[in-house]
């Protein structure tokens, strides 16, 4: 019998994992957990506390039919029980875009460096056999390491073995520039003592690979005026010594990593010239340009993430722009998480 066979059977025989969701956002880490253990899984409890996000997140998702907010205000008695823990938790305190408060960081009376430890609280009583989690590059770096290092030994406390990898999207067959630290604990009585991060699958995904098959509207097309604001506001940063400011990329190229706020959709521009009715749709200064100078679209973004075009985007784009940008790349989530699959699966 085939080792692939022999791995069939045992997944056949188990009962399903149950994740919770925690820090759930649109559900990436779900959508790339579900992919890779298919129907042995099922979502038994999903957390998340921005409402618009919420929304998103049950036009995709028919189970749970209610996500619960707040997780500092969340009993960890009143979670059902779990076999892997999901939890993206908050990375604008370690983010090299933010202040990078790390611990310190408040917004809106909640320390959002130190939610992990909600993670922590929950995963201390439950006892998954896995804690998965995904946050930034830099807080690897953070305090000069010892946020980081904070965070893995109290997983370790709790009776886990803890690997970390820094993984980047393009790998994954996606056309973005994005690395993040992944972290993935397995309970000590597992004996599951080392852990092998997937190996890059696919780094030939270029801009025009995840582009709308159809001319996009005009009101993706930038106004003269905004442009001449933009060129400024880089001319002024470029005086200073610094790196910001819009940037328009090849199609043959990759993008950089989207992100919710500032310049997030300035930094990836593209020029399409597609689309010729350029009629403003929208209230603008000046006209709209004729050099096919365009934001990617929120599907476009939705692409770059490795969200399958079935993914229903319900919202208004300015939310949805910030829910992408703050989401995770689902293949890079989806072979991670086959590799966690057959580290369970040699263990039994």
């Amino acid at each position: 019998m085939s080792e692939l066979v022999k791995n069939n059977v045992r997944l056949k025989e188990q009962k399903k994992l149950r994740f919770i969701d925690l820090f759930a956002g649109i559900g990436g880490i779900r959508l790339g957990f579900e992919n890779a253990f298919k129907e042995n899984s099922e979502t038994v409890f999903v957390s998340e506390w921005d409402s618009y996000a919420q929304k998103t997140y049950l036009a995709n998702f028919p189970e749970p039919k209610t996500i619960a907010g707040d997780i500092t205000k969340i009993d960890e008695k009143e979670i059902p029980p779990f076999d892997i823990c999901l939890a993206g938790f908050p990375c604008q305190a370690f983010s090299m875009a933010g202040q990078r408060k790390g611990f310190d960081d408040n917004y809106k009376g909640i320390c959002r460096g130190t939610l992990f430890l909600d993670v922590a609280r929950i995963c201390e009583y439950h006892k998954p056999k896995v804690i998965f989690c995904e946050n930034v590059k830099g807080l690897v770096i953070h305090d000069k390491g010892r946020t980081f290092k904070i965070i893995k030994s109290t997983f370790e406390q709790l009776g886990y073995n803890v690997f970390s990898q820094i993984l980047n999207s393009k790998d994954f067959g996606v056309p973005q520039n994005r690395e993040r630290i992944y972290i993935v604990a397995f309970r000590k009585d597992l004996g599951i003592e080392s852990f092998s991060f997937p190996v890059a699958t696919n780094s030939s995904k270029k801009i025009r690979d995840i582009l709308e098959e159809n001319p996009v509207s005009a009101k993706y097309y930038l106004s003269t005026t905004y442009i001449q604001t933009l060129i400024r506001h880089k001319a002024k940063h470029e005086a200073l010594g610094h790196g910001f400011g819009y940037e328009i990329r090849s199609l043959d190229g990759t993008a950089g990593a989207i992100v919710c706020g500032g310049m997030g959709r300035e930094r990836n521009l593209i020029i399409d010239k597609r689309q010729k009715d350029l009629t403003p749709v929208t209230h603008i200064k000046g006209t709209v340009n004729t050099d096919g100078i365009r934001k990617m679209t929120p599907r476009e973004w939705a692409r770059l993430q490795g969200f399958p075009d079935s993914f229903n985007l319900t919202l208004a784009d300015t939310h949805l722009y910030k829910q992408f940008g703050n989401s995770v790349t689902v293949p890079v989530i989806q072979a991670i998480a086959k590799k966690i699959k057959e580290a369970l699966n040699e263990q039994k």
